[in-house]
């Protein structure tokens, strides 16, 4: 068999402008890449951000900044424990904070509020009392659990009892049920 020799190709030279040529057609695929994008897909999605893309979070109410409908005189009202939780199911988190005034002697009773962020402003307000400090009650345990409201509240038998020492306990619940918080007090709740 005989091989006949191939003419050499001009082609097959490189030259410094192919190399140009072919770094600026790569560099118009890429820019034109980045401008002609696919349409968005129409399935459904899943509830919640897409993994990997990052989304803006929603911020609980700061009770910090809420003037409480509590009369502490010269004293002010402070925050002693607050818990945040999605209680009304709109997706925005509410604060539940527990408040009494800072009182420099005896045990002031607390009041238990509910926050939400105001519609217009965006600013915290108090949308619901669940405790109100005129019962003489304080809070010693506290939590917000699946959309519900819990609390251990010491109260008093009769105005006679001093307010050192409360002798009622009391174990209540909280539920947002048609536009309002509905108390109700859990299986086992006693008196001391």
């Amino acid at each position: 068999m005989q091989h006949s020799a191939v003419p050499e190709l001009a082609h097959t030279h490189t030259r410094p402008i192919h190399w140009v040529a072919t770094a600026t057609a790569l560099a118009g695929v890429v820019a034109l890449s980045s401008v002609l994008q696919p349409d968005h897909a129409n399935a459904a999605q899943a509830a919640g951000p897409a993994p990997g893309t990052a989304h803006t979070a929603v911020t609980a109410p700061d009770p910090d900044d809420v003037d409480f409908p509590l009369d502490c005189g010269p004293v002010k009202a402070i925050v002693v424990k607050k818990a945040t939780g999605d209680l009304d199911g709109d997706g925005h988190p509410e604060t539940v904070a527990v408040v009494h005034c800072d009182a420099p002697m005896g045990t002031p009773p607390d009041g238990v509020y509910v926050l939400t962020r105001g519609t217009d402003t965006g600013h915290p307000r108090v949308v619901a009392t669940l405790v109100d400090p005129k019962g003489r009650q304080t809070v010693s345990e506290f939590a917000v659990r699946d959309a519900t409201v819990e609390a251990t509240l010491l109260g008093y038998s009769t105005s006679d009892i001093p307010s050192c020492c409360p002798d009622v306990t009391d174990r209540a619940t909280w539920r947002w049920d048609n536009g309002t918080f509905v108390r109700s007090a859990p299986a086992g709740a006693q008196s001391v």
